[in-house]
């Protein structure tokens, strides 16, 4: 009998220790599901603000003028008239929004990854040229408007402020959520300014390849979009600010897009929409909201990393002439494609992968 209680005990433990790790895989099950809900949620909310917040916003500000509460509406539009140029001038950052939690969740749910290869000096400005576009430019976002890859340990002193189109700047309330990340109109007046008269240690990221490069963004695509682009580099010579090549491998994998052939009907309302209003519309998708099996407005979680290259040396020059531009386009694209060709192979392309410039 003594033997058979004895052999209770140790059956009971058994069977209390196999419960309690059942429980805790249970508790490690329902906390990464939490969190993989949570890294949905707030990749769709970047989602909608990227397609819809500036017209949506724009819709419910007219409807408000029209309501009982007008007053509201109307004091918010006299704020605006009073605050216009206050994009063109660096914007208004808010580090509290910078450091929301949200965007660690953005961060994971591909994941995204900021690498450093070089320090950069606090008593210079830079330009980054960011490569390539996407259909989002999630990477540029994520990296370079949030904290959540830890832009500002990485390159300490150092103020990034991402360009994107002025017309964002126009919406209500999208133009203030836009600021508080440290974006900025992709204009001469906003980029003199921040280069010029707002001290040193600045650092504008550009996506220079922009709407032109996103018709041509594929799953397993490498091109970018550069050869006449030369704008970024005449700023940068009339500043003196140093050139910096960004490459994000893994940008163009995490949607599908419809491309256009040259001379089509689709690639001729494409290009028209991008000469007259400065975007591209595109058609493309991700996965669904409830299944990676199923279309929808998410992107694919796929991992996109960002590599930030070697800073190039640039003179102020007060009026570069057409041959200084040229040269130093020149040595940009070489250390672009050099950045690519040292990474590439780290971040899953083949050695034999070759960067297309066009």
């Amino acid at each position: 009998c003594k033997c058979n209680f004895i052999s209770f005990i140790f059956l009971s433990l058994g069977t209390g220790s196999n419960i309690l790790s059942a429980l805790q895989d249970l508790f490690w099950l329902l906390k990464s599901k939490a969190e993989k809900q949570l890294q949905i949620i707030s990749v769709l909310q970047w989602v909608l603000t990227f397609l819809i917040m500036g017209i949506a916003c724009t819709l419910i500000l007219m409807y408000i003028l029209c309501t009982d509460c007008w007053a509201i509406a109307a004091l918010y539009l006299a704020w605006l008239v009073f605050d216009w140029n206050t994009p063109k001038k660096g914007g208004r950052r808010s580090q509290w929004v910078r450091n929301w939690a949200i965007w660690r969740y953005f961060r994971d749910y591909f994941p995204i990854r900021l690498v450093k290869t070089h320090n950069l000096l606090t008593t210079r400005n830079y330009i980054f040229g960011y490569h390539p576009h996407g259909i989002m430019g999630l990477g540029a976002f994520c990296n370079f408007s949030t904290e959540a890859t830890g832009v500002s340990q990485k390159f300490p002193g150092i103020r990034p402020y991402l360009a994107t189109l002025a017309g964002n700047f126009r919406m209500p309330i999208l133009r203030d959520y836009l600021m508080s990340g440290g974006i900025c109109p992709v204009n001469r007046d906003s980029i003199d300014y921040i280069l010029s008269k707002n001290g040193s240690g600045n650092a504008i990221i550009i996506v220079v390849g922009g709407a032109a490069e996103s018709l041509n963004c594929t799953p397993g695509k490498n091109s970018v979009t550069l050869k006449n682009r030369k704008g970024f580099v005449k700023l940068a010579l009339r500043h003196g600010a140093d050139l910096v090549p960004v490459y994000s491998f893994g940008e163009n994998e995490v949607y599908k897009q419809v491309i256009f052939e040259e001379g089509s009907w689709g690639r001729w309302v494409q290009k028209k929409f991008q000469k007259h209003i400065g975007f591209a519309p595109c058609i493309f998708h991700g996965r669904g909201l409830f299944s990676s099996n199923t279309w929808g407005l998410l992107p694919y979680s796929k991992p996109i990393t960002t590599v930030v290259g070697e800073p190039i040396t640039i003179p102020k020059t007060d009026n570069p002439s057409q041959k200084d531009v040229d040269f130093y386009h020149s040595i940009y694209v070489d250390s672009l494609i050099k950045l690519f060709d040292k990474y590439k192979s780290k971040f899953g392309l083949l050695e034999t992968e070759v960067l297309e410039v066009n």
